[in-house]
């Protein structure tokens, strides 16, 4: 009976030592008595007892490895500390098992190695940049190197970059410097254009007054001379109309009697204000000064009779 029970215990083991069961995205990498024999997919696989053994284990998802912070060296000479993040796969098993003892070590110095390189390339201020450049250089030195060792390097990240106290308060300095001079060129800016704009305002409320004061003396000047010529014509017209009254019968003793009621009348007016009154030798002959003063309008209107 107990025979029986040590014959189903060994049954038992050796099934389980034969079936290696592989989960997905795994790789099992088998040796034969000590000598690589294949690399097991994932699913149910059988081994020989004894003879195979399941030597690596290895995860074909994709990892994340920290890379620890390091003091690396600009080419201006600045200490900055520096960590990363580094993305990896295996691809090979076979070459990650036997192309190199530890793969994930290798790669986490070959980062660090290339990173101080990259970083000797550069001055402090073009370090925060340059980025991309950065990353893309590690990813690009480490994929190379690890082809051999069935790891394909997806993509490397700078995480942090720590300059000195001293560098970073210069920096704030600087930055505060840089703000102080944006705004001072803002303000100046916008006192600037404050004053073109008055300028400007005060230009075209001169050019609209001095067009104003202008359109008005012009208007002045056209109501004058539209008044004078009025004037004028009026002036013209009334010496035709007397003029024409002289010409037709009778008008030119209307004249004569017109002249004597306003040489008496003229006469009238200078003995009420005044005490002395110069009378002509031949006042009393009114008829012959009636007659001069005849003479006078008919030499002016050469046409009356």
């Amino acid at each position: 009976m107990i025979a029986l029970v040590v014959l189903l215990v060994l049954v038992v083991l050796a099934v389980l030592m034969t079936v290696k069961v592989v989960p997905q995205q795994t790789a099992y990498v088998v040796e034969r008595l000590g000598k690589f024999y294949a690399v097991l997919q994932p699913g149910i696989n059988f081994i020989i007892p004894f003879f195979d053994r399941v030597a690596y284990k290895y995860t074909l998802k994709e990892s994340a490895i920290d890379i620890p912070e390091q003091i690396c060296i600009t080419n201006d000479n600045v200490q900055v500390r520096m960590d990363g993040v580094i993305f990896i796969q295996v691809i090979d098993a076979k070459k990650a098992a036997y192309g190199i003892a530890n793969y994930t070590f290798a790669v986490t110095q070959l980062a660090q190695t290339t990173m101080r390189s990259e970083i000797g390339k550069l001055a402090l201020d073009k370090t925060f940049e340059e980025r991309m450049t950065i990353n893309r250089a590690v990813v690009e030195a480490i994929d190379e190197a690890a082809t051999g060792w069935g790891v394909k390097v997806l993509r490397y990240e700078i995480k942090n970059i720590t300059p000195p106290q001293s560098v970073l308060m210069a920096m704030e300095k600087q930055m505060q410097a840089e703000r102080e001079r944006r705004a001072v060129i803002l303000q100046s800016d916008g006192e600037k254009q404050a004053a073109i704009n008055v300028a400007e305002g005060q230009k075209q409320k001169t050019v609209l007054e001095s067009e104003g004061l202008r359109e008005r003396q012009i208007n002045e000047a056209q109501g004058e001379a539209s008044a004078i010529l009025s004037v004028a014509e009026a002036t013209a017209e009334s010496i035709r109309l007397v003029a024409a009254a002289i010409q037709n019968e009778g008008g030119l003793e209307a004249v004569q009697l017109r002249v004597a009621e306003n040489l008496v009348d003229q006469f009238g007016k200078l003995a009420k204000t005044n005490n002395t009154l110069i009378l002509p030798a031949n006042f009393a002959d009114m008829g012959s000064m009636i007659a001069a003063a005849m003479t006078v309008i008919k030499t002016d209107v050469p046409n009356a009779k």
